[in-house]
């Protein structure tokens, strides 16, 4: 399979296992609890809308007014004066983060906060939203579980009347607080606090939304654009939005096809400021019951102003000009702590994303800003729909695993550092422009450790893979240990180049030449594989390496750091055991020609490494040695025997049977080499080639003390034994040839031979 379709089926891999993560149900909850913890806190703070202000009762303000610490205490009639500064000052719609569900201990109190209520026209209320546990019971009344109810306990009459709206704010006490509800299912699915705030503060709009609405369906109930903050005023502001909600749940398309409308509508027709509140009460109307809040930053990032302050307004006090913009604003009042210590006195926090580290949380009063704020401007968190989700994974997967399974492991990494920086800085910009939420947790914690580990691996396996058909291919032509050492550590080819010590091991077939004349290439090359097969198997055993094999000659090598009788040990083992397996592959077929061989075996010094230039390179070793082991082998055509050695080859190889035959100045040497024959092991040697090994060494002892008779004698007297012995035959001729003819003086035993 080539690579980049190796790349697409781990991409392919690494996708579908993201998606199937995603659509685990503990997933997504993991998501929200990391993914926009990491994504507001890499946006950071953002400018709140400036339509929205909080009112904070606090701390410092009740010791101006010199109040009690718990806002429940504070005089209604104070909040009385409130309201009336704050319809004074222009406040589109004014909301209270706090419940009045029980009668004041003023009852005139209540009377005024009433009148200043009503007086207002656009004061909405929190519902106190109680929880209640419910037995259930069978047919027989036994009980057979429990139910948990939330009741709506809404504020005492005289408000609730006064007031344009009342609502609750259920918001979740033991976690983080992500989210909020536009209508609470468990509370009558009425809408909530936010939402009533909301569709209150786009009464200006009410007419064009419903005229919108009507144009799209001209059949359905709705009120009549005319007058509509007499409409709303008069009736059930929740009614009127439950009626609008079920419009837009009943039929979905609808939302659409409003949406479309409102594009062909022109500037001239309805100006972008409420063209702005049409479309976010569309998304609103559309939306789910739940909604996730797009936090704007830490405690009081939204504007706040103290509760004392606003107290001031139109009384002459100094610090009222910086605080006395509230027209056509959404107003908010609430608790809202200043320090964690006051937080702690008066427990109305909740821990967000943005809870600071000394354990300041957002108050209650500043969530529900957020979320009408989030409502104004048509943003909260969205996250993109699950098909989508999905798709998103499984495309970050495909790329993410087909890259990494192509790329080496450190491209492959700075591929994924750069992709996976690149997307966070995408998944923040869209948070940020739009609030729209994309998956972290698993494209970045999941996929991309899961695409650059598999990758990583993959190709390690691919490398191994390779690796072992480079040596697999390479095995025939360089020695085991070089190809190992090239495929681990590819870099140069002179990098396994070296100076060692060692033996050499050089063969040849007699009468090759003659024999090729008269077979088959084809015949040929099928004997020689054979007769390599069996040369090849004692070296390797033995741990020799063969360098080269040309034609009929092969050269093994065993090499060394330093000076080492093991090598030279092996050397002589393996002449041994090749001359035996020689033996028996000769007889082992009666009409295959038999290929006698010659062996030379010398040690020394050598370099060992690639030789050649361009493009092509051979690794053989090189150095006197191995031309003084041709040489060698080459001897045994004068002197007729099978294994021939120097003498410092054997020197301290007490196991192996030897004689010495003379020192030989060999074809292009200018120094002679003692030289032996190799007879075999001393335990497997008999009598009879001892006995031929002693009169021999008696006899050259004759031949170089200048005893030309004796030695010749002796010679003589071997051959009458062994007829056949190869060295006996050469020194005779030499001392017959003495005998008639001395030679020049100064003489010396030393052999000097002028033909290979």
């Amino acid at each position: 399979m080539r690579r980049p379709l190796k790349g697409l089926a781990l991409g392919l891999v690494i996708g579908l296992l993201g998606s199937l993560a995603t659509s685990l149900p503990r997933v997504s909850q993991i998501e929200e609890d990391f993914e926009l913890n990491w994504l507001f806190h890499l946006r950071g703070p953002v400018k709140a809308p400036l339509e929205v202000v909080v009112v904070a009762i606090d701390e410092q303000s009740g010791q101006k007014l010199g109040l009690p610490s718990k806002p429940s205490e504070w005089p209604r009639d104070l909040h009385a004066q409130l309201v009336e500064r704050l319809a004074r000052a222009g406040a589109r719609v004014i909301c209270f983060d706090l419940t009045f569900d029980t009668p004041s201990r003023t009852p005139q109190d209540d009377v005024d906060f009433a009148a200043g209520i009503s007086r207002a026209a656009n004061v909405v209320l929190t519902d106190f939203l109680r929880k209640e546990t419910a037995r259930q019971t069978n047919a027989s009344g036994q009980p057979i579980g429990e139910i948990q109810l939330e009741r709506v306990s809404a504020p005492i009459p005289m408000l609730e009347q006064a007031a344009l709206a009342h609502a609750p704010f259920p918001l979740p006490k033991e976690s983080r607080v992500n989210t909020f509800w536009t209508f609470k299912t468990s509370a009558g699915d009425s809408p909530t606090l936010p939402v009533i705030a909301f569709q209150i503060y786009a009464f200006d709009v009410y007419d064009d939304f419903v005229g919108l609405l009507r144009r799209v369906s001209p059949r359905l109930d709705i009120a009549p654009p005319v007058n509509a903050k007499a409409v709303v005023a008069s009736s059930d502001a929740a009614g009127l939005i439950m009626t609008l909600r079920n419009v837009f749940t009943s039929d979905p398309q609808i939302g659409e096809r409003m949406s479309r409308e409102l594009q062909k509508t022109g500037d001239e027709d309805l100006t972008p400021k409420k063209k702005r509140l049409i479309r976010s009460l569309l998304s609103l109307y559309r939306s789910s019951e739940v909604a996730y809040l797009n936090f704007y930053g830490p405690p009081r990032t939204i504007a706040t102003v103290p509760y004392y302050e606003v107290l001031s307004l139109g009384d002459g006090d100094p610090r009222a000009h910086s605080v006395n913009n509230f027209e056509g604003k959404a107003v908010f009042v609430g608790f809202s702590a200043f320090s964690q210590p006051e937080q702690d006195r008066i427990r109305d926090d909740y821990e967000t994303v943005f809870s600071q580290r000394s354990g300041l949380n957002i108050s209650g009063v500043e969530i529900a800003a957020t979320a009408f704020a989030n409502l104004l401007d048509d943003r909260p968190v969205r996250p993109i729909p699950f098909p989508w989700q999905l798709g998103v994974v499984a495309l970050w997967g495909i790329a993410l695993g087909a890259v990494c399974r192509m790329l080496r492991p450190i491209g492959a990494a700075t591929f994924v550092l750069l992709l996976g920086s690149a997307y966070l800085v995408v998944a923040v910009r869209q948070l940020s422009v739009a609030g729209m939420w994309l998956p972290l947790v698993i494209p970045l914690c999941l996929q991309a450790p899961m695409a650059l580990f598999g990758g990583v691996l993959l190709n390690y396996r691919d490398a191994r893979k390779e690796r072992k058909l480079i040596k697999q291919a390479f095995g025939y032509f360089l020695p085991d240990k070089i190809v190992d050492q090239l495929v681990e550590n590819v870099g140069p080819i002179d990098s396994a180049d070296q100076l060692v010590y060692g033996a050499c091991l050089a063969t040849d077939v007699e009468k090759y030449t003659t024999l090729a004349e008269t077979m088959s290439p084809r015949d040929l090359g099928q004997l020689m594989n054979e007769y390599y097969a069996e040369l090849f198997k004692p070296v390797e055993r033995l741990g020799g390496v063969v360098s080269e094999a040309v034609g009929d000659a092969m050269l093994a090598i065993w090499a060394a750091s330093s000076s080492q009788t093991s090598v030279r040990r092996q050397a002589c083992q393996a002449a041994l055991d090749i001359v035996e397996a020689l033996d028996r592959f000769n007889q082992a077929v009666a009409e295959r020609p038999a290929l006698p061989t010659r062996l030379g075996l010398h040690s020394g010094q050598m370099f060992l490494g690639s030789i050649g230039a361009s493009h092509h390179y051979e690794y053989q070793a090189v150095g006197d040695m191995v031309n003084t082991a041709t040489r060698i082998q080459g001897l045994s055509k004068h002197l007729g025997t099978r294994i021939l050695a120097s003498e410092e080859t054997v020197d301290g190889l007490d196991e192996f049977l030897t004689r010495s035959v003379g020192s030989f100045l060999l074809v292009g040497k200018s120094t002679a080499v003692r030289v032996v024959e190799l007879g075999g092991r001393k335990q497997d040697a008999n009598p009879q080639m001892t006995l031929l090994y002693q009169k021999f060494a008696d006899a050259l002892e004759a031949y170089r003390t200048r005893q030309w008779r004796e030695a010749a004698n002796r010679f003589s007297d071997i051959l009458d034994v062994f007829p056949k012995d190869g060295p006996s035959q050469f020194y005779l001729h030499r001392c017959e040839a003495y005998v008639l003819s001395p030679p020049d003086e100064p003489w010396q035993p030393t052999v000097r031979i002028d033909q290979k």
